[in-house]
């Protein structure tokens, strides 16, 4: 059986995507526990260098629909970086997952070989066949901002494990 960039991709990017979105609703019910403003959660950086949660969760959703995108050859939705509740970063993790969902394995057919061009015409622009793009770029770069929010919530305290990382597959 040969593995297709479809499903090496996009049945990836929905499981993380769930389980980020429960590990929202528990971080959301934990801080109405504990009486936290959930503000304090939404900005929360594992260091002062670096983004904080509402960051990492917008950069996963987008690593989500824009390596799905580029892989499919269809154009990358734009979203606005606005969210600041939970609600808001339910929704972007929504629309992500609609956005994917409408995506079939036929237009990931020879995205393998593929050229995919990240920040054309600039003097970082790079090129990558599609199965670099997606295996040395578009996932390490998903699961780290994914892995960053869930680390983020078990710093500041909130009940999760692998299982919850990982959700169902």
């Amino acid at each position: 059986m040969t593995t297709t960039m479809y499903t090496t991709s996009v049945p990836v990017f929905k499981q993380l995507l769930n389980s980020l979105s429960a590990i929202l609703t528990k971080a959301e019910a934990f801080a109405a526990e504990k009486a936290i403003e959930p503000k304090v959660l939404l900005e929360a950086r594992l260091y002062p260098d670096m983004f904080p949660l509402c960051r990492q969760v917008q950069i996963a959703c987008d690593f989500a629909k824009s390596v799905s995108a580029r892989l499919a050859a269809v154009e990358v939705p734009a979203y606005d970086d606005n969210e600041q509740s939970f609600a808001e970063l339910q929704a972007r993790i929504a629309n992500t997952l609609t956005f994917i969902d409408s995506l079939t394995p036929l237009q990931f057919e020879g995205s393998e070989t593929r050229e995919i061009v990240l920040r054309p015409g600039t003097p970082k622009e790079k090129k990558l066949t599609g199965q670099a793009y997606l295996s040395h770029y578009g996932l390490p770069q998903f699961y780290f901002h994914v892995t960053t929010t869930y680390a983020i919530f078990r710093h500041n305290g909130l009940d999760i494990g692998k299982g919850d990382y990982m959700g169902a597959y």
